[in-house]
């Protein structure tokens, strides 16, 4: 019963994700690197943040990366670092900064390997007998994401960055995950100690 209900939760956050509206406009990279000034500040020039606490951006899924926009412009997504920073772009600009940062690559971390070993079972194997499917099922094995889906690449983000979305998630501080709530559903499944180890094998995964 488990396994069908975790197979019920990823088809239905797949069609949702699937389903939502894609771009309204083409995006172009190389406008969108002349666009991306501020957003260097924080996620670095190219999208590989510095700083553990911001997202790297490059190398991501252009269909989530504008979704993401879209959500933070319109409050969907609180995150106060970027309150109003995205009020005077339009649809192009945005689509043009989606563009650039998804066609950069991402730079790797690494695990703390006395990690590894919890964080890669949870990753490929989940909770199923408490209906957390694998991480692999959406992000895929090498952490690479579904980009046509709108599936995120995690594979060697940020540690604390995914810890502290896994925990919003949990917490119900993040819920931009759409109506199935599939972000939420797993991550409430997951302890502190589920989340560090996750996060840390994340992040060294490529």
């Amino acid at each position: 019963m488990n396994k069908l209900l975790v197979s019920l939760l990823l088809t239905l956050g797949i069609s949702t994700m699937a389903q939502a509206a894609g771009p309204a406009v083409v995006g172009d990279a190389a406008a969108g690197q002349g666009k991306v000034a501020v957003c260097g500040a924080c996620h670095g020039a190219d999208g590989n943040s510095m700083a553990p606490t911001f997202p790297k951006l490059a190398g991501q899924g252009e269909r989530y990366l504008l979704k993401q926009l879209h959500d933070i412009k319109s409050g969907a997504r609180a995150v106060v670092p970027m309150t109003g920073m995205l009020s005077n772009m339009s649809e192009q600009d945005l689509a043009d900064i989606a563009a650039y940062f998804a066609s950069q690559h991402m730079s790797v971390g690494a695990a703390d390997p006395k990690l590894v070993e919890r964080g890669k079972a949870l990753f490929s194997g989940g909770k199923l007998d408490q209906g957390m499917p694998a991480c692999t099922g959406c992000h895929s094995p090498t952490g690479s994401g579904n980009a046509a889906a709108g599936f995120p690449k995690i594979g060697g983000q940020h540690g604390d960055y995914i810890a502290t979305q896994l925990t919003n998630f949990r917490e119900g501080e993040r819920t931009n995950d759409g109506d199935t709530k599939i972000m939420r559903s797993i991550a409430e499944k997951l302890s502190n100690k589920d989340i560090a180890a996750l996060s840390s094998y994340i992040q060294g995964l490529h």
